[in-house]
């Protein structure tokens, strides 16, 4: 037993170190291609990094969709939802813990609304427990239309596009080639290994493959995003940061989702019921949050970036008490509901209005 467990342990965690390496080479690919044809800086965050850090979740999720069962549905969906919880109160908290970063106008009035919105429309596609093929085509549709119009959105930027270019993270196209097919191996192998380990855990401790996704698999599979967000908060390149985070939850559930919806084929995706009354809804009230904190001043403090860490502690607590003390979970979600919520909200709505006011205080003065 002990020693099943171990070597599981051991996967999960080659697994883990593999996929941030090939993230890392896939990154590091994507981006050199496309500086050469001269993309915006907050283009390239929000398509062809989160593309590139959101490739362990793809490949983990669909080697569990084609692996079938409940066992590999639970890993595929959870992973998507969980990465996506993760990657706004982990990865987005820490880069403001890191440095306060400064949001443009494009991401609240553009960007962060439609990962609203596209969250709350995969949230009603899973509500009635299986993602269908119908379901998982149009999320690929809306790929593409998004696509379309990042492209558009950066021809009519060129100014943009040539302050943000970064000459130094060139490379030739050969290198960036040989960077992306690397990346792509180690991949390949890296969920391989992180799946196979993280279902053999699941059935060794008995939780529920839905819970090691949730928090295991999704966290481990965005490192990439973790580590490419705060080297870029740390290098001032704030769009780089928040475009990453608000494109790979955007992919993650219109590309990943949507691409195991249609590998599922007739049988559909199988959503675990839990985590349409708790997880989908926990997702889209982060992503909410989200418009509130951006709106606050126009940068993402490092308070608020501590509290969204410190939310995300929260919600690892409820996964563990829910698997272990259901009883005392059902306590802790109440002073999570009546304590902290409240101050919460407050603390949202105070962050809006005090920016509205030096809003009008600088036309005042204008």
């Amino acid at each position: 037993m002990l020693m099943s467990f171990s070597l599981s342990a051991l996967e999960i965690l080659v697994g883990i170190l593999l996929l941030f390496g090939g993230g890392e080479l896939f990154v590091a690919g994507s981006v050199a291609l496309s500086l050469l044809l001269g993309i915006p800086q907050i283009v390239i965050g929000l398509t062809v990094v989160s593309m590139g850090t959101s490739a362990p979740e793809l490949f983990v999720s669909l080697l569990s969709t084609l692996q079938g069962g409940t066992a590999g549905d639970a890993i595929a969906v959870s992973n998507v939802v969980g990465s996506n919880i993760f990657n706004v109160l982990v990865v987005l908290g820490a880069s403001a813990l890191v440095m306060p970063l400064r949001v443009k106008s494009r991401l609240v009035k553009r960007d962060v609304p439609l990962l609203l919105g596209v969250s709350m429309a995969t949230w009603g596609m899973a509500s009635g427990g299986r993602l269908t093929w119908v379901a998982g085509l149009a999320l690929i549709t809306g790929t593409v239309i998004n696509l379309i119009w990042e492209v558009r959105s950066a021809k009519e930027e060129p100014a943009e596009a040539a302050d943000d270019l970064d000459t130094e993270g060139a490379a030739a196209p050969p290198v960036a080639a040989a960077k992306l097919a690397a990346g792509l191996g180690l991949l390949v192998l890296g969920s391989q290994l992180l799946v196979k380990g993280a279902t053999a855990a699941a059935q060794g401790l008995g939780v529920s493959e839905t819970v090691i996704g949730l928090t295991i698999v999704a966290a481990g599979t965005s490192m990439p995003e973790l580590v490419t967000s705060l080297v870029a908060a740390y290098r001032g390149k704030a769009d780089l940061a928040i475009g990453n985070v608000v494109g790979s939850n955007l992919l993650n559930q219109l590309v990943i989702l949507g691409l195991c919806g249609l590998v599922s084929g007739g049988r559909g995706l199988g959503v675990d019921p839990v985590m349409i009354s708790r997880d989908f809804p926990i997702m889209v009230a982060t992503t909410l949050a989200c418009l509130p904190i951006f709106w606050s001043g126009g940068v993402i403090t490092r308070l608020e970036g501590g509290i969204l860490v410190g939310l995300y502690g929260l919600y690892l607590v409820e996964q563990i008490l829910t698997n272990s003390v259901p009883a005392a979970a059902d306590e802790f979600r109440l002073v999570v509901l009546v304590a902290v919520l409240p101050l919460l909200l407050v603390f949202l709505a105070w962050g809006s209005l005090r920016w509205r006011q030096l809003r009008r205080e600088a036309r005042a003065q204008s």
